[in-house]
C-alpha cells in the first residue's frame, strides 16, 4: 500500500500566511518562508502555497513568495492562485513550483488543464475543488469558484471526473463547510470523490485533531490530507501525527 501523505498549506495574502473560518475572518499566521523551513525540518511530505487573493485581484501568484519558500524545501511544492494561463503556470514553475493548482481558471477554461498537463505532465497539475453541501446533511456537493464566492453550477463528483479526463494528476478537495472549523474532514465528500476517480485525492478543510486524519484516510478514502491551522499554531507536530497514524495501521513516511 502506498504511503499516505501529510501536506501543509500556506494561504498567503500580501506576502503573509493567513487563516480563517469558512474562507472568511482571515488572521495572520506568520511568514511563509519561516513556516516552510519549519515544516521541511519536521518531515512534512509536501507543501502547498495558495495565493488566496490573486484570482480576485486578477494577478499572478507572487513569484517572490514562491522563490522564498522554494529555497527552504527539499519536498514537492504546489502553487495555486492566479494561474489562469500557460504563461502563469510557467512563471510559477520557473519560480520554484513543482506543481500548479488550478481552480477558477480550470472551471472557466477546462482545456487549460490539458494544455498544462501536456507541457509539464499530469503529475504537475492539481485541480482544486472547493465544495459545500447543497443542503445541510445532504449528499450532493456543489463546486464554488473565486475563493468560495461564486457558485460554479457544477457537482463536485462530476467535475472531479472531468478534471481527471482532461489530464489532472491530483484533486485538492476542500470542504468549505469545514474549512477552519477543526470539526474534522468531510469524509462523505472525500469518499464520494475518491470513489469516482482513479487519481489521488487530497482532503482539506476541518482538521482539528489526530483522529480526524485517521478518519479521512479510512472512512474518507483520501490519499493525502492537508491542514493549516493545527500546524501553523503548533497544536500538534508532523511527527506526532505520523506516529499516531502509523499506530492505527496507516502507512506514512517517518
Amino acid at each position: 500500500m502506498l504511503s499516505k501523505r501529510i501536506i501543509a498549506c500556506l494561504d498567503v495574502r500580501s506576502g503573509q500566511v493567513v487563516k480563517g473560518v469558512n474562507f472568511e475572518e482571515l488572521r495572520s499566521a506568520g511568514d511563509p518562508a519561516a513556516l516552510a523551513r519549519r515544516y521541511n525540518a519536521e518531515g512534512i511530505d509536501e507543501l502547498v502555497i495558495l495565493d488566496i487573493t490573486a484570482t480576485l485581484e486578477a494577478r499572478r501568484a507572487l513569484a517572490d513568495t514562491i522563490r522564498a519558500v522554494a529555497r527552504e524545501l527539499f519536498i514537492p511544492l504546489a502553487v495555486g492562485g492566479g494561474i489562469r494561463t500557460e504563461a502563469d503556470a510557467a512563471a510559477a514553475v520557473e519560480a520554484g513550483a513543482d506543481k500548479v493548482s488550478l481552480n477558477t481558471a480550470a472551471l472557466e477554461q477546462p482545456a487549460l488543464i490539458t494544455a498544462i498537463a501536456e507541457r509539464y505532465g499530469s503529475q504537475a497539475v492539481v485541480v482544486a475543488i472547493d465544495a459545500k453541501r447543497e443542503t445541510p446533511g445532504g449528499d450532493r456537493f456543489s463546486v464554488f469558484a473565486r475563493s468560495g464566492r461564486a457558485d460554479a453550477r457544477r457537482g463536485a463528483v462530476e467535475w472531479a471526473r472531468e478534471a481527471e479526463s482532461r489530464g489532472a494528476g491530483e484533486i485538492l478537495l476542500t470542504s468549505i463547510d469545514r474549512d477552519g472549523t477543526k470539526a474534522g474532514f468531510d469524509c462523505a465528500l472525500t469518499a464520494a470523490v475518491s470513489s469516482a476517480v482513479s487519481i489521488p485525492v487530497i482532503a482539506s478543510g476541518g482538521a482539528g485533531g489526530l483522529d480526524h486524519f485517521v478518519d479521512v484516510f479510512t472512512t474518507g478514502r483520501a490519499d493525502a490530507a492537508l491542514a493549516a491551522s493545527i500546524f501553523h499554531y503548533a497544536e500538534t507536530s508532523v511527527r506526532m501525527l505520523k506516529q499516531h497514524l502509523r499506530g492505527h495501521g496507516i502507512p506514512v513516511r517517518l
